[in-house]
């Protein structure tokens, strides 16, 4: 059996899963969250679709970032 190669222990917040967290929830949470959205306002073109997603998605992934972040370093070991 070869040894093992890699073996991390962070020392305060583990950024690695607080990436996942903020991926996972972006996706869960900003995608109905977009489209709910979109339905009052009106978006003639793809480009305009396109620029009203990016600016909605980058809202909800920057307070899920802050979110997961201020979680993982209050519950931290």
């Amino acid at each position: 059996m070869p040894e093992q190669v890699e073996r991390t222990d962070p020392e305060g917040v583990d950024f690695g899963w607080v990436m996942q967290v903020t991926f996972v929830v972006t996706i869960l949470v900003g995608a109905p969250l977009v489209a709910v959205l979109s339905l009052g306002t009106e978006l003639p073109t793809w480009g305009a679709r396109a620029e009203f997603a990016i600016r909605v998605g980058a809202v909800v992934w920057f307070l899920t970032a802050a979110s997961a972040f201020g979680y993982a370093k209050k519950y931290q070991d």
